[in-house]
Protein backbone atom coordinates (compact mmCIF):
# COMPACT_ATOMS: atom_id res chain seq x y z
CA UNK A 1 0.00 0.00 0.00
CA UNK A 2 1.62 3.24 -1.05
CA UNK A 3 -0.19 6.16 0.61
CA UNK A 4 -3.28 6.83 2.67
CA UNK A 5 -4.27 10.28 3.87
CA UNK A 6 -7.49 11.70 5.29
CA UNK A 7 -8.98 14.74 3.61
CA UNK A 8 -8.89 17.93 5.71
CA UNK A 9 -12.70 17.96 6.01
CA UNK A 10 -12.56 14.47 7.49
CA UNK A 11 -10.27 15.13 10.46
CA UNK A 12 -11.03 15.76 14.13
CA UNK A 13 -14.30 15.80 16.04
CA UNK A 14 -16.31 17.33 13.20
CA UNK A 15 -15.26 14.91 10.47
CA UNK A 16 -17.82 14.17 7.80
CA UNK A 17 -17.32 10.39 7.51
CA UNK A 18 -16.43 7.73 10.07
CA UNK A 19 -14.15 4.76 9.36
CA UNK A 20 -12.66 5.85 6.04
CA UNK A 21 -9.03 4.84 6.74
CA UNK A 22 -10.05 1.44 8.13
CA UNK A 23 -12.22 0.87 5.08
CA UNK A 24 -9.34 1.72 2.74
CA UNK A 25 -7.02 -0.69 4.55
CA UNK A 26 -9.71 -3.39 4.45
CA UNK A 27 -10.23 -2.80 0.73
CA UNK A 28 -6.49 -3.16 0.10
CA UNK A 29 -6.43 -6.38 2.14
CA UNK A 30 -9.40 -7.66 0.12
CA UNK A 31 -7.63 -6.96 -3.17
CA UNK A 32 -4.57 -8.79 -1.81
CA UNK A 33 -6.78 -11.72 -0.75
CA UNK A 34 -8.61 -11.84 -4.09
CA UNK A 35 -5.26 -11.93 -5.91
CA UNK A 36 -3.94 -14.89 -3.91
CA UNK A 37 -1.77 -13.06 -1.35
CA UNK A 38 -3.94 -14.00 1.66
CA UNK A 39 -4.65 -10.35 2.48
CA UNK A 40 -1.02 -9.57 3.32
CA UNK A 41 -0.10 -5.90 2.85
CA UNK A 42 2.76 -3.66 3.95
CA UNK A 43 2.95 0.08 4.34
CA UNK A 44 5.00 2.91 5.79
CA UNK A 45 3.42 4.72 8.72
CA UNK A 46 3.89 8.16 10.16
CA UNK A 47 5.57 7.80 13.58
CA UNK A 48 2.61 9.09 15.57
CA UNK A 49 0.26 6.54 13.96
CA UNK A 50 2.24 3.32 14.60
CA UNK A 51 0.51 2.55 17.93
CA UNK A 52 -2.85 3.53 16.48
CA UNK A 53 -2.47 1.13 13.54
CA UNK A 54 -1.39 -1.66 15.86
CA UNK A 55 -4.50 -1.17 18.00
CA UNK A 56 -7.13 -0.43 15.34
CA UNK A 57 -5.96 -2.52 12.38
CA UNK A 58 -3.99 -5.30 14.04
CA UNK A 59 -0.93 -4.18 12.07
CA UNK A 60 2.55 -5.31 13.14
CA UNK A 61 5.44 -2.85 13.41
CA UNK A 62 8.49 -4.48 11.81
CA UNK A 63 11.03 -1.69 12.29
CA UNK A 64 11.52 1.91 11.31
CA UNK A 65 8.22 3.12 9.94
CA UNK A 66 7.40 -0.17 8.20
CA UNK A 67 4.26 -2.06 9.14
CA UNK A 68 2.50 -5.15 7.86
CA UNK A 69 -0.94 -6.64 8.15
CA UNK A 70 -0.71 -10.42 8.23
CA UNK A 71 -3.45 -12.72 6.86
CA UNK A 72 -5.24 -13.37 10.17
CA UNK A 73 -5.72 -9.65 10.87
CA UNK A 74 -6.43 -8.92 7.19
CA UNK A 75 -9.31 -11.38 7.28
CA UNK A 76 -10.73 -9.62 10.36
CA UNK A 77 -10.68 -6.29 8.50
CA UNK A 78 -12.22 -7.79 5.37
CA UNK A 79 -15.04 -9.35 7.37
CA UNK A 80 -15.64 -6.14 9.30
CA UNK A 81 -15.92 -3.86 6.29
CA UNK A 82 -17.13 -6.35 3.67
CA UNK A 83 -19.51 -8.74 5.44
CA UNK A 84 -20.89 -11.54 3.30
Amino acid sequence: MHLIESAPFNLGKNKLYEGVPGNLFAFTCKISWDNGYQGFISFTSKTKLIDHYEKTLGATHIGGHRMVIYPHEALKLIRKYFPS
